[in-house]
């Protein structure tokens, strides 16, 4: 089988779960991923005969797509602001939203008095790592500490520490029932946001091959991780401190309402499509 007649394949196979472009986009990532070829050599060699061996690899990853499982977790990685990060079954895939509330934190943080060379960092719940590497990237001199309750979602993030020599202070632990001991300049959270009673809105594929414990409230309380969050703010969150969430759109404002009182400026921020989803907080 040539490659263009692998991709004409792949298009068939995969026309009731994907569109024309995606699976042009996907069968262009896996031909790359397993001959090497990119996709100006795709075009230039469309005519050139798989190996058998690839041949017999692009047919698994076929087969793994018909299941609904997310590309990203089939090669083992994904790219987010710029960076790659290595993500399976324990991390959820990141989304854009949390580039936007990336742009949005260093943009806040490069734009107030904090002391940049001294910066003390907290995140909430980290999966994969992506917040506080790409914060860490961008303020190499800051001390950058992450938490979460899950084991193996911390060895993602240590992978990805590791990729790219990066370091940050990891904490494996329950943060509803951990006590700072501490003082933070930046407080950044992405927690499990969505309520117990919109889990048949999700997705099959996402609620099927991600991390569920990543995505819902453990408890009937969907802010309950924000509830902890303001409290320990009032506590541990450092004069003029900054704090980004990132929360459910559906629950905009009475996520702000929580942090209204103890900060100087507290602020609903939609996402690019429109949507209620980041809340901002200057102490």
């Amino acid at each position: 089988m040539t490659i263009s007649e692998y991709k004409k394949f792949f298009k068939a196979e995969l026309s009731e779960l994907y569109n024309d472009s995606e699976t042009a986009f996907l069968s262009s990532v896996f031909v790359e991923k397993i001959t090497g070829f990119n996709s100006f050599y795709q075009r230039k060699f469309s005519d050139q005969e798989l190996l058998i061996d690839d041949e017999q690899k692009l047919s698994e990853v076929l087969n793994e797509l018909k299941t609904g499982k997310p590309y990203q977790h089939i090669l083992g990685e994904t790219e987010f602001y710029g960076m790659t990060f290595f993500v399976n079954e324990n991390v959820l895939i990141p989304r854009p939203e949390t580039e936007e509330l990336l742009e949005l934190a260093i943009k806040k943080i490069h734009h107030s008095p904090l002391p940049i060379e001294k910066l003390r960092i907290l995140d909430i719940g980290t999966g994969s790592g992506i917040i506080p590497l790409v914060l860490k990237k961008h303020f190499p001199d800051a001390e950058v500490s992450s938490i979460d309750y899950s084991e193996k979602a911390l060895e993602v993030a240590k992978k990805n520490a590791d990729f790219h020599q990066l370091n940050i202070n990891f904490i494996h632990t329950d943060f509803l029932n951990f006590d700072l001991k501490e003082e933070f300049d930046v407080i950044i959270s992405n927690p499990p946001y969505i309520g117990i009673d919109e889990q048949n809105e999700i997705e099959d594929s996402v609620k099927g091959f991600e991390p569920m414990m990543a995505l819902f409230s453990p408890t009937s309380d969907a802010l309950i991780f924000y509830r902890k969050i303001a409290r320990d703010a009032q506590k541990y969150l450092s004069d003029n401190g900054l704090l980004f969430l990132e929360i459910n759109q559906k629950l905009g404002p009475e996520t702000l309402e929580l942090y209204k009182n103890d900060f100087t400026e507290a602020e609903l921020i939609k996402d690019l499509s429109g949507n209620d989803r980041f809340i901002f907080g200057r102490k």
